[in-house]
């Protein structure tokens, strides 16, 4: 259950990350109030992963989920471009974070 709690707030990460982006571009302040409940129910996931999980293997994770979802967002509702360095980061981060979650069984 603590793992899917943490993919859960990786993913509202993500969310938040996007959402931060969104109100930069074009400000409304419904959406400012989605972003940060975002932030706040992502934190809140977190908090509930780490009464299980290590804060050594939480925390990381946490921030690889939003990192890379950050990523794939950026590509796909932004537009953004990325390379074959930034995917070799990518698959870095993804690795990393694979190495951890190992440490826990």
């Amino acid at each position: 259950m603590a793992w899917a709690t943490l993919l859960i707030a990786g993913l509202l990460e993500t969310a938040w990350a996007a959402g931060l982006k969104a109100v930069s571009a074009r400000f409304s302040i419904g959406l400012l109030l989605a972003t940060a409940a975002l932030m706040i129910t992502s934190l809140a996931a977190l908090y509930w992963s780490m009464r299980s999980l290590p804060l050594g293997v939480a925390y990381p994770i946490w921030t690889g989920i939003g990192s890379i979802g950050s990523v794939v967002a950026s590509i796909l509702v932004f537009k953004d471009q990325i390379g074959a360095t930034g995917l070799v980061g990518v698959t870095l981060l993804i690795l990393g974070m694979i190495l951890l979650g190992l440490e826990t069984h």
